[in-house]
């Protein structure tokens, strides 16, 4: 019998990465198709060439998503910024136009079933003007995130400790459209809080090219008299980590790459997000983290809310994450719900163990919420 070779998580990347790509394609296709059919049938759509100029606009516009990436890349500037931001904004609005047709579908449905004739044009007209609505709701509440307070009970906790105050900041994504005039923003938000600690629990970075020191240059002006903490997220993987953290290098922040530091009696510790290839192997690095005691009480900077269980096991008091945006964009939020469980968003409280998952401070492709707010989170410690 011959031998049996495992596929290295290299080998699997290789393997997942084009399938991914090619399902996220064939969904977004079938999303312009029903978009397609759903204008053709609301508005009465019947002559050939408004029906084939309707099909070539709904066959590039996915297309220039891809392309307005490739450009960005290739040549940074202001017309394939403004290109990638359009293309990238269609996302969102053709998904909240794609879920508009879905609920007149459903309208048209339950008139005929109730033996009426629904008027298809003023449905038509209402999908599209409510999509027009909401969307522009959605990009100016994407550039102005909320604050959230916590009241958060720590077993053990440091009579120093109690009644300080933790700000989370996550999926900050700054990079083609979210810039240093974004951070400066929240970095004034959060000084305004006067937290006495800082923690970023990944994604501050979009993964875009550029001058990565300037985008975090605001976090020079962040107050917070017991520092401030980052772990990497899987954007700073497609970035490149090492980069990452030499732009970061440049401000007051402390990366924490699978280590633990201790303040007055607290312990935070940062295990980074699994790079390309790299199998997150999380209950062996908590094992092997140095000088790590699990009768302290401990703060867990990690980008992703899953882990749960191995993080409870270790002893962990408070897990501070991000990564699902809460869906970011409606009605995405029940498939964020179905991937990652009731923690995908929210504080979730079980015995010494609580979790906080973020729905993170900025935006990733469409530059929209819709469904849920970007915000700013403090943690009241007790």
């Amino acid at each position: 019998m011959g031998r049996v070779t495992a596929i290295t998580p290299k080998q699997r990347g290789f393997i997942l990465i084009p399938l991914f790509f090619l399902i996220a394609i064939s969904i977004l296709y079938l999303g312009h198709y029903f978009v397609y059919v759903s204008i053709v049938h609301f508005f009465g759509i019947t002559a050939f060439e408004p029906r084939l100029a309707l099909v070539v606009v709904l066959l590039l516009l996915p297309l220039s998503f891809i392309a307005s990436a490739f450009i960005a890349h290739w040549r940074d500037g202001f017309l394939s910024r403004v290109f990638y931001y359009c293309s990238t904004l269609w996302l969102g609005v053709g998904l909240t136009l794609l879920t508009a047709f879905a609920v007149a579908w459903t309208a048209e449905g339950l008139a005929r079933g109730l033996h009426r004739v629904p008027n298809l044009l003023w449905l038509g007209c209402a999908a599209v003007g409510l999509t027009i609505l909401y969307s522009a709701y959605g990009i100016v509440n994407a550039y102005h995130p909320r604050v959230v307070s916590f009241n958060v009970r720590i077993r053990n906790l440091p009579p120093n400790w109690k009644g300080k105050t933790l700000v989370q900041l996550s999926d900050v994504h700054l990079g083609r459209i979210l810039g240093a005039k974004f951070l400066a923003r929240i970095v004034d938000q959060v000084n305004a809080l006067k937290p006495d600690m800082v923690m970023i629990t990944g994604d501050l970075f979009d993964g875009a090219d550029g001058n990565l020191e300037s985008l975090v240059a605001p976090l020079n002006h962040l107050y917070a008299p017991l520092g401030a903490y980052f772990a990497t997220g899987n954007h700073e993987t497609y970035l490149g980590v090492d980069r990452s953290i030499a732009a970061l290098k440049t401000t007051p922040a402390r990366v924490l790459s699978d280590e633990r530091v201790v303040i007055d009696g607290l312990q935070v510790i940062g295990i980074g997000y699994p790079q390309r290839g790299e199998s997150l192997r999380f209950a062996e690095k908590m094992a092997r983290l140095r000088g790590f005691d699990p009768t302290l009480p401990s703060i867990l900077l990690y980008h992703s809310p899953t882990q749960v269980a191995a993080a409870k096991a270790a002893g962990i008091s408070l897990q501070l994450s991000g990564h699902v945006h809460q869906g970011q964009i409606f009605p995405l939020q029940f498939v964020t719900r179905l991937i990652f469980g009731r923690y995908y968003h929210g504080l979730h409280t079980e015995g010494d163990y609580t979790l906080y998952t973020s729905s993170g401070t900025g935006v990733w492709g469409p530059t929209m919420r819709t469904g849920n707010h970007p915000e700013i989170a403090i943690f009241h410690l007790a």
